[in-house]
């Protein structure tokens, strides 16, 4: 008889565990995976990137049936008409099909789905459902949850006060929705109900969108949504909300302090970050503290403090990022198995998936420039071919390179495309190239990513079309 039920046991079927779970019995080992949601996939396929990603797709071909955009390429339509219920469902659909499809995969690999929420008993014990399932590992892969805002409370079924999961399922279109919130989930979520009808108010209490990106790019990003018709309050508080009828009051201040004032919104989502699932794991069971952030500690390998308890994703310090967690559940799957898993965290991209989208990876020209002495090309979409044809000026790439080694320590760009074209860039970086090896790469015209090379250039001698 076996010592253990499994080898592993992965809590957790967001894009961390699943990955690693179906790694792991890719390479051999006898692999279970904990989720207490009735589908796979975690918040990422059923209420986050996917979903958002159908929703801003929708409302971008709506807004350019709506706002004449098609009528300039010759696409007449008569009135425009947009049937949300058409919309939501598409959503759905999208998320099923992925969802499914990650249960196909499981199957495929044999691996065991123990449907509920996981609690440790011991270091080698996780109970699910009343029962108990032993492993020689267990990777906690929980991922994280909307943080919430004291004084504003946060009801999705009323459909007033919502978090990111309540705002992907509105029925109807608010006349106007605050957005508590600047970054990444805000900005998207935002962009989708600003443009399917809605007026929208972002409050920020920092002075400048996007924390985190590059200090140019959050500059031009509120240049971009302000040109859209957001209205954005920065350097701003929300200091408590009430809900009269069908109408939310939200008390504002200066985040430096300063007179209150009120503002009222059909809706307001609450977007102000998030922070990782711990609770219920029985992680006092196993001597397993959290850091002051509520994360789990963990080494270069992936292990905590105890042994063969690992941690993957959201639960743990860096970027709350699906692709992270993807990388860290393919390598912690191989450290397990006794290969060599290697997640670069020095090259995690990032993308902010509105319209035109921003992207970045690597160090921002702040922190580049406390570290020693920079170069820095930047070359603006509007002087690039392919977007200029599309009607799509808005935007720029940004190259940092090392002075004395001409190595790129981050690259930064806001494009109609940003996201697919930061892959070079991470790519580059991953293999250490300098400016020079971007700019002489022979990159296909006319293309958006043109624009990158022509950045390049820009660091070590002069682009050509600017």
């Amino acid at each position: 008889m076996a010592e253990y039920d499994y080898d592993l046991i992965v809590i957790g079927a967001g894009p961390g565990g699943y990955v690693g779970a179906i790694r792991a019995a890719q390479l051999g080992l006898k692999t279970a995976c904990v989720e207490g949601r009735e589908t796979l996939g975690g918040t990422c396929l059923n209420v986050g990137c996917i979903p958002s990603k159908a929703l801003l797709h929708g409302s971008e071909k709506y807004e350019e049936a709506a706002n004449g955009t098609l009528a300039r390429y010759g696409v007449k339509l008569g009135k425009v008409e947009l049937d949300l219920a058409a919309l939501q469902a598409d959503k759905a659909d999208a998320v099923k099909g992925l969802t499914g499809g990650i249960e196909f995969l499981f199957k495929k690999n044999k691996v065991d789905w123990l449907k509920g929420y996981g609690t440790f008993k011991d270091a080698h014990t996780v109970e699910v459902a009343g029962k108990a399932y032993t492993a020689k590992n267990v990777v906690i892969a929980t991922g994280s949850s909307v943080t919430p805002l004291p004084g504003v409370e946060v009801d999705n079924d009323k459909g007033i006060i919502v978090d990111s999961t309540g705002a992907l399922a509105l029925s109807k279109v608010p006349a106007h929705m605050v957005v508590i919130g600047g970054g990444v989930i805000g900005l998207e979520l935002g962009s989708v109900w600003r443009r399917l009808g809605a007026k929208v108010t972002v409050v920020e209490f920092l002075d400048a969108l996007l924390p985190g990106m590059d200090g140019d790019v959050r500059k031009e990003a509120a240049k971009i949504f302000k040109k859209q018709g957001m209205e954005l309050k920065l350097g701003t508080k929300v200091t408590g909300a009430s809900v009269k009828g069908k109408k939310a009051t939200l008390t504002l201040e200066p985040a430096k302090g300063g007179a209150a004032e009120t503002l009222e919104a059909d809706c307001v989502l609450v977007s102000i970050g998030r922070r990782p699932n711990v609770d219920g794991l029985g992680l006092e069971n196993i001597g397993l503290e959290l850091n002051s952030r509520g994360q789990i500690e963990t080494d270069h390998d992936f292990r905590t403090k105890v042994d063969g308890v690992w941690a993957i994703g959201d639960c743990i310090p860096g970027p709350m990022l699906a692709h992270k967690a993807e990388d860290e559940g393919i390598a912690v799957a191989e450290n397990i198995a006794g290969q060599t898993g290697i997640v670069n965290h020095d090259v995690i991209p990032g993308v902010v998936y509105t319209n035109p989208e921003f992207a970045g990876v690597g160090l921002t020209e702040e922190q580049a420039k406390e570290r020693g002495e920079i170069k820095v090309g930047k070359f603006p979409m509007m002087a690039n071919s392919r977007a200029k044809t599309n009607h799509e000026p808005d935007g720029f790439v940004k190259v940092i390179a090392d002075a004395k080694t001409d190595k790129v320590l981050g690259v930064w760009c806001i494009a109609s495309v940003a996201g697919t074209m930061i892959a070079e860039a991470a790519l580059a970086m991953e293999f250490g190239a300098t400016s020079e090896d971007i700019a002489y790469t022979c990159h296909a015209h006319p293309t958006h990513s043109e624009a990158v090379k022509e950045a390049a250039m820009g660091v070590t001698g002069k682009p050509i079309h600017i």
